[in-house]
């Protein structure tokens, strides 16, 4: 997503969590015009919700246990990306590029 610097952040999809949750530069608000920006209100709204960066959920990140709720998640994502990777079917071996004229 675009932050309001012009630069890009890859947030978690369909994770919306409480901002006191998670520490302030973490927390990621998405604005009326789409771009998004570090919510670093202290103390956050008790109702304010928040986004967080893929790479905090990501299993292939060496990341400490940060916090049990994130530890936990990142579990889920390394089971569903197990599940998701024995589900594919590969391609037929003799697959070659299609005549294309």
């Amino acid at each position: 997503m675009p932050t309001l610097e012009q630069d890009w952040v890859l947030l978690e999809p369909g994770v919306d969590v409480l901002a006191h949750l998670v520490p302030a530069e973490h927390r990621w608000i998405v604005l009326s015009d789409g771009r998004v920006t570090v919510y670093g209100v202290c103390p956050p709204d008790p109702l304010q919700r928040c986004r967080i960066e893929h790479r905090l959920v990501c299993p292939r990140q060496g990341l400490p246990d940060l916090w049990r709720w994130l530890t936990a998640m990142r579990v889920e994502n390394a089971r569903r990306s197990e599940r998701q990777a024995g589900s594919k079917p590969g391609l037929p071996p003799d697959l070659g590029l299609p005549d294309v004229g």
